[in-house]
Parts: C-alpha cells; sequence; structure tokens
C-alpha cells in the first residue's frame, strides 16, 4: 500500500504546466488515454491479487477452525465478511474515461510526475476534489471569467474580482494581498486575461503555501521512531470524530501504528462512535463509558498505553461544546498540560477540524481555539457540501495556520493531505 501521508509529494506550487508538455501537446488526449489504459491494467492486477488473498485467507481459516466448536467459526466467517466487504467498498474504482479523468491526469503532470507514476488514488482523488469544489467554482469561476473577458485586465476587473473572492470567503488580508500584486503587475505591464488567470493561481497558491512554509514541514506525517500525538479540536457538528476515524486508517494504510483516545466525555454516544471507528479501521480505542469521566485522565491511560506498545501515533478526539464557554478551553488546557507532562519528547499537534460551509465563522473559530489548544494546522471537511471553500485563504492569512487535510465526500478514503497546486487548479479550473 503506497504511504498515504506521501501522497502528491509537493513540488513548487508555481511551477509552471509548461514543464510539463504531454498535456498541452496536440496528442493531449492520446496521451490520457495512455495513463487511462494503464491505470485500467494496473486494477484488473489488483482485483486478480486481492482474490488471490482472499482466498488463501479463506484456505488459511478452514485450516486453523477445524477443531474449533461451531459459534466461533460463525464469528471469524462473519469478521472476516464485513473486513473484506470495508475493504472493497473503500477501494478507489477506475470511473469512465472524461473530462475530468483527462483534467485529474494534466494536475498529476503539471506537478512534474510521469505516467509510471500516476496512482489510481491519485486519480480518483482528484475527481472528487473538483467534484467537492463544483459550488465554490460555479459562483465563483462563472463571475470571474466573465468579468475577466478576452480582454486585457483593468483597473474595473480588480475591483469586481476583489468582490468575488470575499464572497467566497477569502477573507479580507487574503484578498488584500492578491489584489495587490495584481494591481502591481498591472502598472508594469499589459495582462492578458489568460496571464491574469494564471498569475491569480500563483497567488492563491502562495497564500496558500506560506504558514505550511513557515511551520518547516511542507507534509504532516508522524515520525518514525517516537510517539507522535495528534489531539483533534472543534465545536461539535463539524466531523472531528469521524476526521480522526479517517486519519487512523490514513495511518494505518501508511505502515504506522495507532491508538485512539476517546477523550470526549460530554457528547451522547461520542464514544460509541470513536469505537465503531476503531473496529472499523483496527486500531485499538482508550475510553471510560463511566458517567462524568475525566477527559484529561483517558488521555493520561493512552499515553502511558501508547508508551508500552511503541505506538507511532496517538489520536485525540476531544469535548466540542461551543467555543466561547471557558470551561472547554480550560478543559483542553488540562489535557494539553497532561500531554506535555506524560510525553515531553513527543511530535505534538493541536489540529482544528473546520467545517468549510461554514465560511468565516470557521475562521472566528480558528482565532477563538488558537491560543487555548495551541493549534499548529487545520483540517478542512465537508468540501462537497460547501460553496465557501475560500475560507481555506482566511484560514491562512489570518488565523496564520497551515490547512494539512482536507474532506471532500463521507467514505474512509474521503480525506488526504492538503496540496494547494491541486486545490486552487481544482477551484479554479474552467472544465
Amino acid at each position: 500500500m503506497k504511504d498515504d501521508f506521501s501522497l502528491n509529494e509537493k513540488n513548487s506550487p508555481n511551477r509552471n504546466q509548461s514543464e510539463n508538455s504531454s498535456s498541452e501537446t496536440d496528442d493531449s488526449l492520446d496521451w490520457a488515454k495512455q495513463v487511462y489504459l494503464q491505470l485500467k491494467e494496473k486494477q484488473k492486477e489488483e482485483k486478480e491479487l486481492c482474490q488471490k488473498e482472499i482466498e488463501e485467507k479463506e484456505i488459511l481459516k478452514t485450516k486453523t477452525n477445524t477443531n474449533e466448536d461451531f459459534k466461533s467459526n460463525i464469528t471469524v466467517e462473519n469478521s472476516l465478511q464485513v473486513s473484506q466487504e470495508i475493504e472493497v467498498e473503500d477501494q478507489p474504482q477506475l470511473g469512465d474515461f472524461d473530462d475530468t479523468f483527462t483534467w485529474s491526469a494534466e494536475v498529476l503532470a503539471a506537478q512534474g510526475k510521469k505516467i509510471d507514476q500516476f496512482s489510481l488514488d491519485d486519480i480518483d482523488w482528484l475527481s472528487r476534489l473538483k467534484q467537492g469544489l463544483e459550488k465554490t467554482r460555479k459562483g465563483f469561476v462563472t463571475d470571474l471569467l466573465e468579468k475577466l473577458g478576452d480582454d486585457p485586465l483593468t483597473p474595473e476587473v480588480l475591483d469586481d474580482l476583489e468582490t468575488l473572492l470575499l464572497k467566497a470567503d477569502a477573507g479580507v488580508s487574503a484578498t488584500d494581498q492578491i489584489l495587490e500584486s495584481l494591481r502591481t503587475k498591472l502598472n508594469e505591464e499589459v495582462v492578458e486575461a489568460s496571464e491574469g488567470l494564471r498569475f491569480l493561481k500563483e497567488q492563491l497558491v502562495n497564500v496558500l503555501e506560506k504558514p505550511i512554509k513557515d511551520s518547516g514541514a511542507d507534509l504532516l506525517s508522524p515520525q518514525k521512531g517516537c510517539l507522535n500525538i495528534w489531539m483533534l479540536v472543534g465545536v461539535n457538528g463539524v466531523g472531528k470524530t469521524t476526521t480522526l476515524g479517517k486519519l487512523a486508517s490514513v495511518a494505518k494504510r501508511s505502515g504506522f501504528s495507532a491508538m485512539i483516545a476517546a477523550a470526549d466525555t460530554f457528547r451522547a454516544a461520542a464514544v460509541q462512535q470513536v469505537k465503531v471507528w476503531g473496529d472499523r479501521t483496527g486500531v485499538e480505542v482508550i475510553a471510560n463509558e463511566s458517567k462524568n469521566a475525566d477527559p484529561a485522565s483517558i488521555v493520561f491511560d493512552a499515553i502511558g498505553a501508547s508508551k508500552s506498545k511503541n505506538i507511532d501515533l496517538l489520536l485525540v478526539d476531544t469535548a466540542g461544546r461551543l467555543q466561547t464557554k471557558n470551561n472547554l478551553m480550560e478543559e483542553l488546557k488540562k489535557i494539553r498540560k497532561i500531554i506535555d507532562k506524560l510525553a515531553p519528547k513527543a511530535n505534538v499537534e493541536s489540529l482544528l477540524v473546520l467545517d468549510s460551509s461554514q465560511g468565516q465563522n470557521g475562521l472566528r473559530q480558528a482565532l477563538a481555539f488558537a491560543d487555548s489548544a495551541e493549534l499548529t494546522g487545520v483540517i478542512l471537511t465537508k468540501l462537497d457540501g460547501s460553496s465557501k471553500g475560500g475560507v481555506a485563504m482566511a484560514v491562512a492569512s489570518e488565523a496564520k495556520l497551515p490547512v494539512r487535510f482536507i474532506g471532500a465526500g463521507e467514505k474512509i478514503r474521503d480525506l488526504r493531505p492538503f496540496n494547494s497546486f491541486e486545490f486552487i487548479e481544482a477551484l479554479l479550473t474552467v472544465r
């Protein structure tokens, strides 16, 4: 299994697509077809290998359970069946050869990837990202292209662009930064519409990349050989627990051992929800289902268990009552103190989970949580149902937090490391 934490390795976000001419020549369609046929053959081989592994497991199960009682056999058989069903459900499938596939292939090529480096995971994710940003794109790109037209840029066009960026919830800071760069360029030379769009993409990527570069880590991934603790915070309803389960899946697929601390003891059924994700991903869950259990004590136990079992990544679920309540912030501080005391050498990340559809409200949440939770990054969820995808720019420019992961769907694989170049290409594609 390819390491999901290293998918879409980041090349320079400002790389000009002309560096890879495969997608720009007259035979680009033939090139895309070649990619499609290669992936189709690869998928066929993987299906055959998967079927062979299932058959071998069945044979091994039969031999192993020959002397076990009937009840045990039924339990093992049902467990294997559920595991196989989940595995099949979560595997990406190659769709039709269409414009979305061609666009996805071209985005990968523009980042310097060769045909033999393409994977079905990459293509599948980009097509879902493009689809997830459709609502934002319809309200932004259509108006943008109408304003740009075919003529060179004018100051009036830039004024219209400012309004569009603010409507997409890009935030005042990011909008001012982008418009200033465009005005400077416009004062220096005549800017054709196509060049204006390319330059706009470049500036948007720069806004998203700045906090990532400032953090010193282009890609957030657990480090081997030490304990990594990722604490997920956020208000109720943003998809925090689901995101935690998806992160556990990413960690397992990437070869990291993981454990979950179910420290949201205030929301009804929160612990049970975490346990379901633990069962689904095969990750151990440390929990206390007694009424009014102390979240900090659960984290205490989880850190001890992680150390004793040499776990790579401990994921901590936290309560999400309204961020304006002081007791929530105090609880987060208490958990952070426990982590700092028991695991002073651990790599600690405090990740805010934001619902993309909340727009500027999400930005206010980020600013409210920033100090108490010592935030180090943001995970954007529910992009597939939002028309406010521009909030990513606001988070980066105003909260000065790097976007680390984005979610664009409900399936277990619908969460991926954030790639600024791919995000902006999906946001501003005209196809």
